[in-house]
């Protein structure tokens, strides 16, 4: 029997958001499906990105590369980039996802796209230059912008809007904030919108929970960011902040360091 979804849980980012621990937690539960990594054609086996990067695969490539052995499984599909799909990109998600769990974390979109910096600076530069490394406001960061889609991961609101068009009763908004202050109580609350529960994981299970509770998967290089490029985000996002915070009655207070 063909299961109603290709994709059970679905995050559409935001990038640098804790996306990655996010799925680790979930991961942990025996009741949850993460598919086999096939990197490079996804991102280890947690991003498929099937709706940028492998639409041309096709439906019945994603629904299998997302099947479990065993049916009860909820399998999984977070890909940060999905937050910047174009409406019929979402529609078509919702054709051949139409009950799945949809999350979204929004993150204070300074920090955000500092450490999006960062990490995108490592990427491009060298993870060995660390050290000497250091984002002016000059022609790379201009080029690490553009490349990045740095601003178009802060426009909260109208990726919310888009996808709100079609997921209204199962969109889950999460904001980052609630993730560093109380990890415990952010997992346990998206386990139960999840039909999931902590007393269904044994005690290895339960061991590697708790351990994995207050770590972080993919933590960017502190490296130092300059004041200008720190001023210049401020100017550009802030309208995005503003606007999230009042649209989802949530305050972001992260400061950038």
């Amino acid at each position: 029997m063909q299961r109603n979804n290709c994709a059970d849980i679905i995050c559409i980012g935001t990038q640098k958001a804790a996306t990655s621990w996010l799925h680790t937690m979930l991961n942990i539960h025996p009741n949850t499906y993460s598919f086999p990594n096939r990197r490079p054609i996804t991102s280890t086996n947690k991003e498929v990105h099937f709706f940028d990067w492998n639409l041309h695969r096709g439906v019945d490539w994603y629904r299998e590369l997302l099947t479990p052995a065993q049916p009860h499984k909820l399998s999984m599909d977070f890909t940060p980039e999905y937050g910047l799909l174009s409406v019929p990109c979402v529609k078509l998600c919702k054709s051949i996802n139409p009950k799945s769990i949809v999350v979204f974390i929004v993150r204070d979109p300074v920090a955000r796209a500092t450490s999006a910096l960062r990490m995108h600076y490592l990427w491009r530069f060298g993870r060995e230059r660390v050290d000497d490394l250091s984002i002016e406001f000059d022609e790379d960061f201009l080029r690490v912008c553009q490349a990045s889609d740095l601003f178009r991961f802060s426009q909260y609101v109208a990726t919310w809007e888009r996808w709100r068009q079609h997921y209204k009763d199962s969109l889950v908004l999460i904001n980052y904030e609630d993730i560093a202050s109380d990890p415990r109580r952010a997992i346990l609350t998206l386990f139960e919108r999840c039909g999931l529960s902590l007393d269904q994981l044994d005690e290895e299970r339960r061991a590697r929970f708790d351990e994995a509770l207050g770590g972080r998967v993919w933590e960017s290089q502190p490296f130092r960011v300059s004041t200008t490029v720190v001023n210049y985000l401020e100017h550009v996002l802030a309208p995005h902040r503003d606007l999230a915070e009042r649209h989802f009655s949530i305050k972001f207070r992260e400061t950038v360091c």
